[in-house]
């Protein structure tokens, strides 16, 4: 006889705090990248500081993120509230997928970049630094900077849209089941 499959209700505590984690440093990046260049380059701060913290919880995103995907792989994982419209249902694993693919992409792409760079001396992770593995290449250096920039705005846009997503479900749906934040609460 066949034991019944049932789903979780929430996704498992390490899932929910490394997404917590995960959701604060990327906001933070996102800010701080948009405050840092924004500031002249005559501006000390910035190339001192700001850059290599940014390179710093970047880098750490990358780690939670690939952590993250292990993580994943090997948990049972709540299905979609079934009350979800099929359109809501599958523009929901589209964004999670591409925001799970960008925390990937848009570090690795500030890595390269950062490893190229001409005035470089390797990828600073707090108290020491990653080696780089790309030569410096002033081409490839532009390259990847639009690259990561292009990534890492459309990372925010699917973010804000992940939060619409969790407000509509919340507040403006009207069955409690549609409630997706308690499931990673």
């Amino acid at each position: 006889m066949m034991q019944q499959y049932l789903s979780p209700s929430t996704y498992p505590v390490i899932m929910r705090i490394s997404h917590w984690i995960r959701a604060g440093l990327i906001i933070g990046l996102i800010a701080l990248g948009w405050w840092m260049t924004s500031l002249p380059d005559g501006n000390s701060i910035k190339f001192e500081r700001l850059f290599p913290l940014h390179k710093s919880f970047g880098m750490l995103v990358l780690f939670f993120s690939i952590f993250q995907l292990f993580v994943r792989y090997y948990s049972i994982l709540p299905e979609s509230p079934e009350n979800l419209a099929l359109w809501e249902k599958r523009l929901s694993n589209l964004v999670q997928r591409a925001m799970i693919a960008l925390t990937l992409i848009v570090p690795i792409m500030g890595y390269v970049m950062s490893s190229t760079y001409l005035q470089s001396d390797g990828v600073p992770f707090f108290i020491f630094d990653i080696p780089e593995i790309l030569p410096k290449n002033e081409n490839a250096f532009v390259l990847f900077n639009l690259l990561h920039k292009i990534s890492a705005y459309t990372l925010m846009v699917l973010v804000i849209l992940h939060i619409c997503g969790v407000i509509k479900h919340r507040l403006f749906d009207r069955t409690k089941e549609n409630d997706v934040l308690s499931r990673m609460l």
